[in-house]
């Protein structure tokens, strides 16, 4: 099988072609962003450590329910009660899968196909943070459906507003944006994993228990501040407080973390 090349330069002094000009290539330039953002989707599910993840956050939720409905108190167990407790694995979890897709190409090293195929890093970070946002979202609705499926076990009460729907919905997608700031921030799963779990933890026990900090602690504790959004109970200040808190804690770790990755040499 022949192929034919055609070159744009000129022909030189003699009659042979110099060398070719480089011309655009036909069509759309670039990997489009939907096939990119597909490729992170997968590759979230496509190992061992990332499928069994997203298999026990499900399983958890689900074993939480049925333990609840078994063993609760029959008079709380409320469609609200019950998607406000099937969330609570998932409020604990969803940072780590936000974590584990960022750090993917540093802790395995594809950084260099990865980078390689699209070049444009911050499209690959845009990308990133989505799978991980429709991937969890996708953990809610297994979420919700649990809940849904054990509330007739219950008292058969159907009684969630749209407010605590809405404010569970928005405070794990900030719990997942969290880890992805974190993974982003320091490439390294262990280490991500290790600080998103233990430093808000080191934090509310300070502001706890150290006095000067206690009034930090009510606008800069991401836990306390997403508590509202559970229950639906959000106020004029309450948001005032996530916001504060969100900046601190989501915001300023995902510039950092984003500019790095911009940044840094790929090995």
């Amino acid at each position: 099988m022949s192929t034919t090349t055609t070159y744009a330069g000129t022909p030189a002094v003699g009659g042979s072609p110099t060398a070719p000009t480089p011309q655009p290539l036909a069509g759309r330039p670039g990997v489009p962003f939907g096939r990119t953002l597909q490729a992170e989707l997968r590759k979230m599910v496509d190992t061992r450590a990332g499928r069994w993840m997203v298999i026990v956050m499900a399983a958890a939720t689900v074993v939480v329910l049925a333990a609840f409905i078994i063993w609760g108190p029959a008079e709380e167990a409320t469609f609200a009660s019950l998607v406000q407790l099937s969330t609570v694995p998932l409020a604990m979890l969803l940072p780590i899968l936000g974590i584990m897709a960022t750090t993917a190409e540093w802790s395995q090293r594809t950084g260099l196909v990865t980078f390689t195929l699209e070049p444009r890093r911050g499209r690959v970070v845009l990308a990133k943070a989505l799978a991980a946002l429709l991937l969890a979202l996708a953990l809610l609705v297994v979420a919700f459906a649990a809940a849904a499926a054990a509330t007739p076990f219950g008292t058969g009460e159907w009684d969630l507003s749209a407010a605590a729907a809405g404010g569970v919905v928005l405070a794990l997608m900030i719990f997942v944006l969290q880890g992805v700031a974190f993974g982003l921030l320091f490439l390294n799963t262990p280490v991500a994993i290790v600080t998103v779990l233990v430093l808000p933890t080191v934090w509310s026990i300070a502001t706890s228990i150290i006095g000067a900090l206690e009034d930090a602690g009510t606008w800069l504790n991401l836990d306390s501040v997403t508590a509202p959004l559970f229950t639906g109970e959000m106020a004029g200040k309450d948001w005032a407080h996530l916001a504060t808190s969100g900046a601190v804690w989501v915001l300023l770790p995902l510039a950092v973390g984003t500019y790095r990755v911009l940044h840094r040499e790929v090995k």
